[in-house]
């Protein structure tokens, strides 16, 4: 049997602020076996983890990402129910994590970061602990040019998944499909499983849709509450 995969999507973002340490560390803590960040590059071509385009909804300040350095943005807290934390590298989370038993998704948000993605993936040796993903094929395609043997996913857009892009995936050996968890029905689930696929559901956005896409034979899905989900998962083991 598959082992199911409990992503704490940015962390357990729910309670602590995104893509930071405490974050990462209370997903495991509250029984997260994955976690699932976000890559792009500063001004200066470090590897930080963080989601947005602009830094106004998480650092209060205007202006995109890539317009300030890693020194910059390290100056900026971002804070979430009365916790505070501050932005991280793609490093420091590996040296943090990487001697864990946990899987990491690790989605392309920018352009030309796959180079230093692998690198440090490679560096810390947990090629076969991550999984690439990304919205945007294109970036998956320029990290399957820098390291064909590393694991990839592709996050499908709701009711965006065709069968012309499933034969786009299947012939460069993609690992998992990513589609939302709307989009996971047991149908579905079943046919991506005879394809070969790991099947992993984003868009979680509450209880009942986790419920419903764990049901549905989901292999992982990534979820703000990693605490919720552990708890439904030892409900229906009882």
């Amino acid at each position: 049997m598959k082992q199911f995969i409990n992503y704490a999507h940015r962390g357990a973002s729910e309670y602590c602020p995104e893509n930071t340490l405490l974050s990462f560390y209370t997903g495991v803590y509250m029984g997260a076996n994955g976690i699932e960040t976000d890559v792009q590059l500063t001004k200066d071509g470090v590897p930080v983890l963080f989601h947005d385009d602009t830094i106004q909804r998480m650092m209060g300040r205007e202006g995109r990402l890539c317009d300030y350095t890693y020194a910059q943005l390290r100056e900026f807290p971002m804070k979430t129910c009365g916790r505070t934390d501050y932005i991280i590298t793609l490093e420091q989370f590996l040296e943090s994590f990487s001697k864990m038993d946990l899987t990491f998704a690790i989605e392309l948000k920018g352009k030309d970061v796959e180079e230093k993605t692998a690198a440090l993936i490679k560096k810390y040796g947990v090629q076969d602990k991550c999984i690439v993903t990304s919205f945007q094929f294109a970036y998956l395609e320029n990290m399957h040019a820098v390291d064909p043997c590393q694991r990839l996913g592709y996050l499908a857009p709701k009711g965006k998944i065709t069968r012309e892009l499933l034969d786009k995936m299947l012939a460069m050996d993609f690992y998992e499909i990513c589609p939302h968890a709307e989009d996971a029905t047991a149908e579905n689930v079943q046919t991506w499983h005879e394809m070969g696929l790991h099947v992993r559901a984003w868009g979680v956005a509450n209880e009942e849709l986790m419920r419903q896409a764990y049901d549905n034979g989901v292999d992982g899905m990534t979820v703000n509450f990693p605490d919720k989900l552990v708890a439904y998962r030892a409900q229906k083991e009882k």
